[in-house]
């Protein structure tokens, strides 16, 4: 557990947690901890034993936030794109007056890339830290996005080169991946529009609008999922119409390959018949012959195929 006076955007390390119990002269304390710290946290600051719940439960939570006298409990998911697969990551969210506190199970990015912003724009309330920390997390969508959008490209070009059965099981687990995380998304885009209208006293009237733009931000991202779907099921059409134009592929050239057979066969068949006489049995090169007919009409329908373009 971490505890930081944070004044204008600058840390100042805090040794003893019950100093974060009474408001600063000025700025606020972030108090960065993960679950095994909750059994310190929750009497002190009074921690409603739900909210607490949620954050010790190691099953995926649903986006929500909850309302409690002095405080707020929100929980939003950060994402991660590995290539391989999508994972979503617990950010649960205290917000007092004059405190924040944040507790994650695993290190999430954000906490650790929102310290600049903070100093930047000389953060001095816990309401606009959270703000910065909810765009920054849904900023994170649009990047995850548009690494989904080149694998999806890549897959596609993959598939129209050189198909094979790995694609469909690399179709298969990123459009569920997909669908997944579209679930999460919607309950994620209410939070953050409960955020924007609802009355809020811990959050100032002014903040509260530029929520607004994170929620927008939210819907694009939920809008962009949805298209990402639409183009999952295609690209499962092209896969299976690449395979059936490979199996035709495939027929095609066999069937010109028995074409190419057919008289030959029967040449042989003729000759192979146990008849007393057969013309050219006499003839004494008539073994070489016969097969100098048959290699060039070999060669001859095979010529004549690909000249045709059936080969």
């Amino acid at each position: 557990m971490k505890i930081r006076l944070v004044h204008n955007g600058v840390f100042e390390p805090v040794e003893d947690v019950s100093q974060a119990l009474t408001p600063p002269p000025e700025g606020f304390y972030w108090i960065d901890a993960d679950v095994d710290d909750l059994e310190v946290l929750q009497p002190l600051f009074n921690l409603h034993d739900l909210a607490v719940e949620d954050c010790l439960t190691e099953e995926e939570q649903r986006p929500k936030l909850e309302i409690y006298e002095n405080q707020y409990f929100l929980v939003i998911n950060s994402i991660r794109f590995d290539d391989e697969e999508i994972f979503l990551r617990a950010l649960n969210l205290f917000l007092g007056r004059h405190y924040l506190i944040t507790v994650t199970r695993q290190k999430i990015n954000e906490l650790r890339s929102i310290k600049p912003i903070l100093l930047e724009q000389e953060v001095n309330r816990a309401d606009r830290f959270l703000y910065h920390l909810v765009d920054i997390v849904v900023d994170n969508y649009f990047d995850v996005g548009d690494r989904i959008e080149a694998r999806i490209e890549g897959l596609e070009e993959d598939i129209i080169m050189h198909t094979n059965k790995s694609h469909l099981s690399q179709i298969v687990s990123l459009r569920s991946e997909i669908l997944w995380l579209k679930k999460v998304l919607g309950p994620q885009r209410d939070v953050i529009a409960t955020l924007n209208k609802k009355d809020l006293r811990l959050i100032d009237d002014q903040l509260q609008k530029y929520f607004g733009d994170i929620h927008e931000n939210a819907v694009k991202i939920s809008e962009t999922f949805e298209t990402y779907r639409d183009l999952m099921g295609n690209l499962r059409e092209a896969y299976q119409s690449s395979v059936a134009n490979r199996a035709n592929e495939i027929m095609r050239v066999f069937t010109a390959l028995t074409t190419i057979f057919m008289p030959l066969t029967f040449i042989t068949g003729v000759y192979g018949m146990n008849f007393s006489y057969i013309p050219g049995l006499d003839f004494r090169y008539g073994a070489e012959v016969l097969l100098l007919i048959m290699v060039l009409l070999g060669f001859g329908m095979f010529y004549y195929f690909r000249k045709k373009d059936w080969l």
